[in-house]
This record gives C-alpha cells, structure tokens and sequence, in this order.
C-alpha cells in the first residue's frame, strides 16, 4: 500500500506568527469568514483522500464493468504462458531437466548464465519456438538464472525469469561408466559403472538402468561392492550387434538423501569377434576372428616367481608407450622402464600385454621373464614391423586375452573388466538386489 504523501509546508508557514500586543475589537464578520474557510478546506481535504484511495464513483463503477485501468490491462495482456521446469527459488534443481517451454504463442529468445560470473550456457531453440533446452554443461550445487521472451499470435510480449541452484554434489551420485556412446569395442566389452557414492538402495538403482542388444541376449547387472555395477550376457556379445543403455537414475534415491542426476541413452556396437588365447606351457598365443585362427605370436609370460593370472581378461586401456614401474604395484625397484611399447592393460593391479625390447629374442616362445605381464617382442620407440605391433594395430578395447596353463589362480572378475570369470549362476544371483 502507498503511504499518504503529506504536503511540504509553505515557505510563511514556517515563520514564526507575529502577535499585537494591543487588544481589538471583535469582527463577526471576520470569524464567520474563518468559519466559512475552514468547512471549505474540510471538504477539499475530503475530496482529496477520496480521490487517493479509490477514485471517484464513477472509476469505481468502470472498474466493476471491466472498463478500469488495471482491467484493460488484464484484458490486453499476452496469451503466451511461458514454464521454466527449474523453480525460482529452488535450491535442488536436476541437472537434467533443465528446460523452457511455450503455451499459447511462441519463445523469441532464451538466456541461460550463472549467477555467480554471468558465464552463459548456451542452447538450442526449436524449431517451432515452442521449446528451448541448455546444450552446454549443466554442473551440480551451481546457482543458474534464466530469462525468457517470447509473444503471442497477436505480438503481445510475455516473460518469464527463474533463479535457481542445482543439486549439490554432496547430496547427489553420479556414476561413471565405459564404454562411451558411440564407440565400437570386442565381443568381452561390459557396461560398468563406477559410482562416486556408495550406494545402498541397490534394487532401486539397478532397475533404472536397463541394457538391451540387439541380438536378443538378456543382459544382467551385477554389484561387485556399494560402488561398481557391470551388465553382462551370459557368453559373449554377438559379433556386430548394438547395445543401448538407458540411465535413468535422476532423482532416483541411492543412499538416505542421496539421489542421482543421469538421465540419458548410450549406444555402441560390438565389432568382430577377437579372443586371443595365451598358453603359458607352450609359451605361444593364438589369435582368433571369428572363430578362424588369423595369427600364432610367441610370447614371454610370468615367471616362476612372478606368474600370470589365469582367466577371461578384458583389454580395458591402449597406450602406444607407457611407463612401467614395479613400484606402482608393490614389485618395488625391481624396474622401471619409462617407454614400454604397445601395452594394453588387462587388469586393474597391472597385467598388461605389451611389446618388450629389452628382452634376449631367445627367450619369446620359450621362457617365461616377466613379473606376470604377457610380452612380445618388439623395438625401443614403438616403431618397426613387429610382432606386437601388429597385435597392438589388430586389437580394441573389449578384446578378450585367455591365458590358460599358468600355475597362478584365476583372476578376479573385479580386477579390471574381467566379470567373464565369475559363473553366471553366481553373476544372476543378486542381479535384482
């Protein structure tokens, strides 16, 4: 409400009166004129206050038949009803569901920043003008502002604004997940997910994530702890089929007042059918393509000492040259060779197959030297036409390693991306917890 305004006094009013001290005689007229002054003033004081608080009648009555000022504004105001999914206010928007729509005309231009910085997140406007959606990164526990425009059929203009902040990462889970959208990867390839909290709402999480192939092949999902999930088939993908993903995981609850922000779809395919097979006794691998034996490499094995575990192994890393150090996986300084080349990690504590030139060539398809890696010989800077460089060129992530005949046990299906190791009766049994 507008506080009454009261008037500045006048420039005689605020000097002092000036009294005779000599008495007069009485003026009737005088006082009635006073009098007369004075019930004038009263009414013009009336009139006033009448005026500031309601109009007169006659506004009055305009107003209750629609034809008041702030009616005809009512009246010409813009059809277009603009909706921001992020509340104002809010202060646990999704990350994902980030987006402005239009009802009853249509979206002219959207503006999307941080409060913090002004830094714009820029995006898409369909089409139709009836929608818009942030292309950029959208980060957690981060205060965003939006601004809409747009007009109705008949060009009346319409606004809407939003000041919200995301989720913060400590009250949300995000997993990280291989393989990517888009990628080709081998016949051994799981989906795994790496949760950044621990999650104790398993059954829930796990039913808002579903992969399907294109092959027809059920696929399952697997805790290994709080914090990793892999999705498997029972044998291996089929050659050339494509698998989809589908993470629905925003707002899901993970753990008591932890929720999830992924939501989207990730599809990649399954190339050919690759599994090379090492056999310790023999010292020689075989690699096959679908089915057909395409290349027999002499290698170097784990020694007796240091054996290579035996098992299903996913290569999960390729590095054309990579630092190899005994002390990064508790060997000490028994060595540290600063450019191994052609090394492919097979599992998490440091199993590789990898090209060795520092090795006597006598000793490929004969001895095992190594401290549990598989190597093949190759030459220093990873160039020349070498037996691990073809393996290295014929190979993707996904591929499967089978080493056989090693005195050491059968590797972890958690070390690395090797769930092909644990029985599928074992892999289903918590597959809806």
């Amino acid at each position: 409400m507008e506080q009454p305004v009261t008037p500045p006094a006048s420039d005689n009013a605020a000097q002092p009166q000036q009294f005779s001290s000599t008495p007069r005689p009485a003026r009737p007229f005088a006082r009635r004129r006073v009098r007369l002054i004075a019930g004038a003033a009263g009414l013009l004081v009336g009139a006033l206050a009448l005026t500031a608080c309601g109009g007169d009648a006659k506004a009055s009555d305009d107003s209750k038949n629609g034809k008041g000022t702030d009616a005809s504004a009512a009246k010409d105001a813009s059809t277009l009803k603009i909706t921001i999914s992020a509340k104002d206010g809010s202060t646990n928007a999704s990350i994902n569901d980030v987006a402005v729509k239009a009802e009853g005309g249509k979206l002219s231009d959207v503006t999307m920043t941080e409060a913090q910085g002004g830094k714009a997140v820029p995006g898409t406007l369909a089409a139709d003008g009836l929608s818009w959606k942030p292309t950029g990164k959208i980060d957690r526990g981060v205060q965003y502002k939006i601004t809409a425009n747009g007009k109705d059929d008949k060009g009346r203009a319409a606004t809407e604004n939003s000041q919200f902040t995301t989720v913060s990462a400590k009250d949300s889970f995000i997993g990280t997940y291989t393989p990517d959208n888009g990628a080709t990867v081998g016949v051994g390839m799981p989906v795994s997910f790496n949760f950044d909290k621990a999650i104790t709402n398993k059954k829930d999480v796990l039913s808002h994530i579903t992969v399907t192939s294109s092959s027809g092949q059920q696929v399952v999902g697997h805790w290994f702890d709080s914090q990793r999930l892999d999705f498997r088939p029972e044998e291996y993908w089929k050659a050339g089929s494509k698998v989809t993903m589908k993470i629905n995981l925003d707002k899901v609850e993970g753990a008591k007042g932890v929720y999830g922000v992924q939501s989207k779809e990730v599809t990649f395919t399954i190339g050919r059918n690759q599994v090379s097979t090492v056999d310790v006794k023999t010292q020689e691998m075989t690699v096959q393509e679908d089915g057909k034996t395409i290349k027999t490499i002499p290698v170097s094995t784990g020694s007796s000492e240091h054996p290579t575990y035996n098992g299903q192994m996913v290569i999960s890393e390729k590095f054309t040259q990579t630092r190899m150090n005994g002390d990064s996986v508790g060997f000490g300084g028994e060595y540290d060779i600063k450019d191994v080349p052609h090394a492919m990690r097979l599992s998490t504590s440091g199993t590789f197959i990898h090209g060795n030139y520092w090795g006597d060539p006598s000793v490929f398809g004969n001895d095992g030297t190594s401290h549990g890696c598989v190597g093949m010989k190759d030459v220093k800077g990873a160039a020349g036409d070498t037996p691990a460089k073809w393996m290295f060129d014929h190979s993707i992530i996904g591929d499967v390693v089978v080493v056989k005949g090693s005195p050491d046990k059968t590797i972890a299906p958690d070390n690395g991306l090797n769930g092909w190791n644990l029985p599928w009766s074992q892999w289903t049994a918590d597959s809806t917890s």
